[in-house]
Formats: C-alpha cells, sequence, structure tokens
C-alpha cells in the first residue's frame, strides 16, 4: 500500500499562515484595545459607543479594517489544513473545516460592519437633534445584537470552536501533530465557549457571565493557533489517508 505525504511547500504555507494570522490578529486587536477600549466598549450604550467612535476619526475605521482582515487571513490556512495533513479523506475534519471557514466569514462580518455600518450611525448621532439620536439610538442596537452578536459573536464564535475541538480530538487520537497541542486545545476551547455567557446576556439580562471568560479564552486560543501553525512547521505529519482509513490506522 502505497501513501503520499504532503508536500513540504503546502505544509510551509499552512504553518506559516497560522502563525501569521495569530499575531498579525493579536497586534491588530492590541491597537483597537489602546485606542477603542475593545472589547469593552462594546456592552456599551451607543451614547458612549458612537461619540467615541465619531472622536477617532478615520484612522480608527483603518484599525477596525485591519483587524478585520488580520482576523480574516485565518480562512486560508483552515481550508489549506486537511491537505497538510494528509487527512484530506477524513470526514469530521471536512465538515469542521466547512464550520472553521464559514465561522471566518461570520466574524468577518461582524468586523467589518465597524467600516461600512457604524461610520454613518456615528455621524449621524453626534450631528443629529435628538429625535435623530432616538432613531439612530435604535438602528445602532438592531444592527450591533445582529451584525455582532448573533453572527459575528455567538456564531462565530462557537462555529470555530467547534472546528477547534474536532481538531483538537483527531490530533489526541492519531498523534499526527504533538498530543499536548490536542489538550491545550480543548482546554482553552472550554474556556472561549463560557464567554457565551456574556454574549447571550446582551438578549438575556441575567444570564450568568464569567468576566474572564472572552478575555482568557481568546487570548489562550490565539495563542493555541499560533502554535498550531508552529508544531505543523516543524514536525512532519502523518501519511495522507486513503478513503475509509481512520486517522489512527494512516499515521501508525
Amino acid at each position: 500500500m502505497t501513501f503520499k505525504y504532503p508536500g513540504r511547500n503546502l505544509r510551509r504555507v499552512t504553518g506559516g499562515l497560522f502563525v501569521v494570522s495569530a499575531l498579525a490578529f493579536a497586534a491588530a486587536a492590541t491597537t483597537l484595545s489602546v485606542t477603542f477600549d475593545w472589547p469593552d466598549i462594546l456592552r456599551e450604550p451607543a451614547g458612549v459607543v458612537l461619540p467615541a467612535f465619531a472622536a477617532g476619526g478615520p484612522g480608527l475605521v483603518w484599525i477596525w479594517f485591519a483587524t478585520a482582515w488580520a482576523y480574516g487571513l485565518l480562512a486560508v490556512p483552515i481550508l489549506l489544513l486537511p491537505a497538510a495533513l494528509g487527512l484530506r479523506q477524513d470526514p469530521a475534519l471536512r465538515v469542521a473545516t466547512y464550520a472553521g471557514a464559514a465561522s471566518v466569514l461570520l466574524s468577518l462580518i461582524g468586523f467589518l460592519r465597524w467600516v461600512f455600518v457604524v461610520p454613518p450611525l456615528a455621524g449621524s448621532y453626534v450631528t443629529g437633534d435628538a429625535t435623530t439620536r432616538a432613531a439612530v439610538d435604535a438602528a445602532w442596537t438592531a444592527q450591533h445584537q445582529f451584525g455582532g452578536a448573533l453572527l459575528g459573536e455567538h456564531l462565530g464564535q462557537l462555529l470555530v470552536i467547534a472546528w477547534s475541538v474536532t481538531l483538537c480530538v483527531i490530533i489526541l487520537r492519531s498523534g499526527i501533530l504533538p498530543r499536548w497541542l490536542g489538550a491545550v486545545g480543548l482546554a482553552v476551547s472550554m474556556i472561549y465557549l463560557l464567554n457565551q455567557g456574556d454574549i447571550v446576556a446582551t438578549a438575556l439580562p441575567g444570564f450568568p457571565v464569567w468576566d474572564l471568560a472572552g478575555l482568557l479564552g481568546s487570548t489562550g486560543w490565539g495563542l493555541w493557533v499560533a502554535a498550531l501553525g508552529v508544531s505543523i512547521l516543524v514536525r512532519r505529519p502523518a501519511v495522507e489517508q486513503r478513503p475509509g482509513e481512520t486517522a489512527g490506522a494512516a499515521a501508525a
């Protein structure tokens, strides 16, 4: 039985893109946090968010643009990963890959609304009269809950957690990458999942919230993505599977 090893260049590209996307997003998000008090400001009312956004000017809009596409870059290595690991025939990883790519798209929508939707709302709010501000407040809440809380945060985070959990289970079962990477990935994914409490609470006040879940979960998950990229770069993965084989059989 003959197997084919994934190309070295493909592994390098995939691993490198995981590292680059994690570092680029970390840098952009840190800049956004310093300049706009993100993500804490997301839970503030329109009367706080929109004047602060307008005061940031075009520079803040470009920071949001950079943050969006730094995260959007993650879709490329997610889509390349099955081939890079030699697991293109693994049905679980295939479904997880679709979920991971969809999650990036949903989060990208959530980020890019700050570039294309929020600026005119902020402009109308700071220049309008009381009636205009009331109307903008309602419009802000609608787009913020739909594009932000629902698409970007709830669905985007759930799907990317599903991707990382599936990948970690495959790693633990097959040993195709270091098993510690799978164990750590499961742990940070579970912490990240607890951030859903904060998101659900925007619609259901009083829902249990762990304030540190977002910070610890997102930071830990981002570091895990970078570690995933490094592991792909430095470790030769298992051979490519034939249809119907399990990850463990291919790795044996």
